[in-house]
């Protein structure tokens, strides 16, 4: 009898441990397996500020699939596994991108890019259904706004037709602000990755004055204005430094010296810089130069396929009053924007020796020259030791997109769920088109990184989404999506 009360006891621990294990739950969108949790945070109504890339610009262009794949959309979907509540979007119209006025697509809100046969990036056929005069209604939880600055997050007026059509659309009246939208719901916890256009406009125009930098004491005080709101009451957060904008695929993908010449075309060219290359030398006998400026100036051309481009330096010594013009060959200290790939080598007016690039000088808006590069450095570098502080004194969630940045520009980009990304053009998988704003697969990465960084700061345990389920670009057709 004992024996088989023995051999029952034994049956039972093998049931129970089945049972126990049958039971057992594994989360798989939890970092560890265990269920998911905000741990000291409440997502139960987040809102995101920011600008073009808060919005999901892509391609050149603001759309609807864009929209979707925004970070702040992707970071939504994973809130709502702790209890995250809706989060709404002011959609644009369709997928053709941009703004139309009386039926007619705005230039300077042009469509989205496609590729093209012959990699050629392509505007999309066709005229987008978002009217720039529609006002959209209701609550919105992103706030993301291109083209936005740090100094116009707050600033009465943003939403009229005088300020940017982006939030105009979706403000709740004219002089409302898009901060203090963004907190009329009472939102639980915010995100804001803010200061880009504050140096990038500068940028992408060759550093032209008519786009200045935003000053760095400027900066550090709307930004800190707008933590503190974004804080009030304890409320919790994720904030994001800033990359420095020369590692996008926007500077980083035309050559500075892609001038393919042959001996006699050269020749020609060294013929014609001559009179150029003498009256350097004059200024250097006179003591106007130095001969190391000289020799930085001297412009020459020889029979290869590494021809550096001619540029114009407003930054070298002006000799204008002397019929010298600011010229020289750019170096690999030089970046030549995205769109002088497709303007290098064009001629003007059909004159087959005016070459643009070669004979007739690049102007300033296609070159961010060294010097420029260093300015916005230190801006750069001013306004994310303003974020970084602000994280740590408010306890807030801070991701390092610099970083992000510097390791999708090194020769081994970021490795994810079996696939490398890097910040090559097109090919690398983490921007689009325009070279600017990221791909689908570059926002799912941002938010990934978001939510590693609230796991930090908070207790809670996402995993992330897949990568793989995201595009590298977009098609032509939007009923391909």
């Amino acid at each position: 009898m004992i024996k088989n009360i023995k051999w029952l006891l034994m049956a039972s621990l093998v049931i129970i441990s089945c049972n126990s294990d049958d039971e057992s739950v594994v989360d798989p969108n939890s970092t560890d397996g265990t269920p998911l949790t905000a741990g000291s945070a409440d997502f139960s109504k987040y809102v995101a500020l920011g600008d073009s890339f808060a919005a999901g610009f892509s391609d050149n262009a603001l759309f609807a699939e864009g929209q979707k794949n925004s970070y702040p959309n992707i970071i939504a979907t994973q809130f709502t596994l702790v209890g995250g509540g809706e989060f709404t979007t002011p959609f644009m119209a369709d997928n053709i991108g941009g703004f139309s006025s009386g039926g007619v697509q705005i230039p300077q809100f042009g469509p989205r890019l496609f590729l093209a046969p012959g990699n050629v990036p392509t505007p999309v056929s066709g005229v987008s259904g978002t009217d720039i005069s529609a006002k959209l209604t209701g609550s919105f939880n992103n706030f993301g706004i291109p083209g936005a600055k740090a100094t116009q997050l707050d600033f009465a007026g943003y939403g009229s037709s005088l300020g940017n059509p982006y939030f105009a659309r979706m403000a709740s009246n004219p002089m409302a602000t898009v901060v203090d939208d963004a907190l009329a719901g009472s939102p639980t916890f915010f995100s804001l990755w803010i200061g880009g256009n504050d140096v990038l406009g500068y940028a992408t125009s060759g550093g032209m004055s008519s786009s200045p930098i935003t000053p760095t004491t400027t900066f550090n005080t709307v930004y800190n204005a707008l933590i503190a709101k974004l804080t009030t009451g304890g409320r919790k957060g994720v904030i994001a430094n800033l990359p420095y904008v020369n590692t996008l695929p926007y500077f980083t993908t035309v050559p500075y010296n892609p001038v393919p010449l042959d001996a006699p075309t050269a020749g020609l060219l060294n013929s014609g810089y001559t009179t150029y290359n003498n009256g350097l030398l004059f200024a250097q006998s006179n003591g106007l130069l130095t001969a190391d400026e000289v020799a930085r100036r001297t412009i020459s051309f020889s029979a290869s396929a590494t021809n550096k481009v001619v540029i114009v330096d407003e930054y070298l010594t002006d000799l204008s009053a002397f019929g010298i013009p600011s010229y020289r060959q750019a170096t690999n200290e030089d970046l030549v924007v995205l769109p002088a790939r497709a303007f290098i080598g064009t001629t003007v007016g059909g004159n087959p020796l005016q070459i643009n690039g070669v004979s007739v000088p690049l102007a300033d808006n296609w070159v961010l020259t060294k010097n420029e590069i260093a300015e916005i450095k230190v801006a750069t570098d001013e306004y994310n030791n303003t974020i970084q502080a602000a994280a740590s004194a408010n306890n807030l969630a801070f991701v390092d997109a610099k970083s992000i940045m510097d390791r999708l520009s090194s020769s081994t980009g970021i490795v994810a769920n079996n696939y490398t990304m890097t910040a090559t053009y097109v090919t690398g998988g983490a921007f689009s088109l325009d070279g600017v704003h990221p791909s689908p697969r570059g926002y799912a990465l941002i938010a990934n990184e978001f939510l590693k960084a609230i796991n930090t700061a908070y207790g809670s345990n996402f995993k992330g989404v897949n990568l793989g389920s995201y595009r590298i670009l977009y098609p032509q057709n939007p009923d391909n999506f």
